[in-house]
């Protein structure tokens, strides 16, 4: 895929804007939010914050990347967690990676919108 421009004003990270950019696409305007607090916000305070929330459809998709949630068991075992969290509550969560987002973002988002993962 041919890399996106990202513009400046852009709050998040260059993998988020590529998800952001294909639910556009799939026409998904306005029904989700972006970085959406949940459970308190911040996970140092017990929350968590989904990268992209559709409230009609009690789904998130969050964006994975090795350097915020790999690096550790930690912070793998906070993910897993936090996930736990969400699901009990009815909030289905599906991971994207940020690499696959990157190479094939329509692809990747499509079926994490219909609550299918491709785990790494």
């Amino acid at each position: 895929m041919e890399e996106l421009e990202i513009p400046e004003s852009w709050p998040g990270s260059k993998p988020e804007y590529y998800v952001n950019w294909a639910l556009l696409k799939l026409g998904m305007k306005g029904k989700y939010e972006y970085q959406s607090p949940q459970m308190g916000g911040r996970p140092e305070k017990g929350g968590a914050v989904l990268d992209f929330y559709f409230p009609e459809l009690r789904l998130a998709i969050n964006v994975q990347s090795v350097y915020y949630h790999y690096r550790t068991a930690n912070q793998q075992a906070r993910g897993e967690m936090q996930r736990a969290q969400l699901e009990s509550m009815g909030i289905k969560v599906v991971y994207v990676h940020e690499v696959d987002v990157l190479r094939d973002p329509v692809y990747y988002v499509k079926d994490a919108l219909e609550g299918r993962e491709h785990p790494r």
